[in-house]
């Protein structure tokens, strides 16, 4: 059985069980770079636009050879663009948005709308060109290589509510939203024809699905009330994901929203999403059997394997246990692939992400 045969039985898009779960990682550049020494492979990497999804679409050939059994794709910078580091250590991306490095991930020092209060104030600011040249170079090049053999998803992280917070700035965002600020619609809709317009090229080019990434919710609860979801972004997702499915009506639209969300998880159904990553563990209402209980029929849930604390701090028989309980519960009746929870960062030694992955295999037989 091919990868790619695996995942579309595993996300119910052909009949018939996989031979066992498909397993899907990313890992951060310490990692990438060991285990492309280790395999003597090269790890092709794609610069995105938003600094931190490099690391979601680059190192497709070290990944796969790994055992993962997806390839994930996106746009990258225009080749007309180069990355200029000033003496502070930040640096304007394509967003013009001024970043620095953090402790792991990217971080926004400087939001180009920080001082946005219209929709002419929205209506000025520049998106990047989504037909910039070489915007879509390295897709193309893995389309072709993969298609045949791999399930190809075309990430368009981050999407309308996290780029949007992006470029405004999250408190000065969600205060907006609650006052009822005049750019806020004209905003996540400037946002969402930008994405929908990044995706739609990257479903032209082959890609089976496409993944958008928006957090709505803490390590707690939701970040907004499920009625502001529904009212302010709630169509601009229907909106985006009926112009993929024009492109394509078997695209398959994939949501990683990080946190609490189990709340939206209905109103996420509603607009089209047919996947849901990274089933945050560990926080409310992401209960296993009662994900699969309640949404199970709604959803095919993809991750679940928590890299906050399990996989760099957890014991083996920990990491063993949980793997066992997400494949039994999630993978009932197919509709699982096993993934961390997001981007195995370098607190993860080498030998414990090589555990791992023996551990999903061995367990992940149905």
């Amino acid at each position: 059985m091919t990868a790619r045969e695996r995942v579309l039985k595993a996300f119910r898009i052909i009949d018939g069980n996989p031979d066992r779960v498909p397993l899907q990682f990313e890992l951060c550049r310490q990692l990438l770079d060991h285990f492309s020494a280790k395999l003597g492979i090269e790890a092709r990497y794609t610069d995105n636009l938003y600094e931190d999804v490099t690391y979601r679409i680059s190192g497709n050939e070290v990944r796969t050879a790994m055992g993962c059994d997806v390839v994930v794709t996106g746009a990258q910078n225009d080749d007309s663009f180069n990355i200029k580091i000033d003496d502070d250590g930040t640096w304007l991306n394509e967003y013009n948005m001024r970043m620095r490095q953090g402790d792991i991930y990217v971080e926004v020092a400087e939001y180009p709308l920080a001082h946005v209060e219209t929709a002419a104030d929205v209506a000025a600011y520049n998106f990047p060109d989504p037909l910039a040249k070489g915007r879509y170079r390295d897709a193309e090049i893995l389309v072709n290589k993969y298609k045949h053999d791999y399930f190809i998803i075309g990430d368009i992280e981050v999407t309308i509510f996290s780029l949007a917070h992006q470029l405004v700035g999250f408190e000065k965002l969600l205060l907006d939203m609650a006052m009822g600020a005049e750019y806020i619609g004209p905003l996540f809709k400037a946002c969402a024809e930008f994405s929908a317009e990044v995706g739609s090229e990257l479903i032209k080019r082959g890609v089976d699905a496409i993944w958008f990434g928006d957090d709505f919710g803490s390590q707690t609860d939701l970040l907004m009330s499920p009625q502001m979801f529904k009212d302010l972004l709630k169509p601009y997702y229907a909106n985006t994901i009926e112009t993929f499915k024009n492109v394509n009506p078997d695209v398959i639209p994939i949501l990683h929203c990080d946190g609490a969300v189990s709340k939206l998880l209905g109103d996420i159904s509603e607009v089209g999403f047919e996947v849901f990553n990274p089933v945050q563990p560990g926080v409310p209402g992401h209960g296993p059997r009662d994900l699969k209980d309640r949404f199970g029929d709604k959803f095919v849930f993809w991750g679940a394997i928590d890299q906050q604390d399990l996989l760099p701090n957890g014991t083996d028989d920990e990491l063993e246990a949980d793997i066992k309980e997400k494949i039994e519960i999630l993978g009932e009746n197919r509709g699982y692939m096993i993934s961390p929870a997001h981007i195995i960062q370098a607190d993860v030694s080498p030998e414990r992400v090589e555990t791992f992955i023996e551990m999903c295999l061995k367990h992940g037989k149905y």
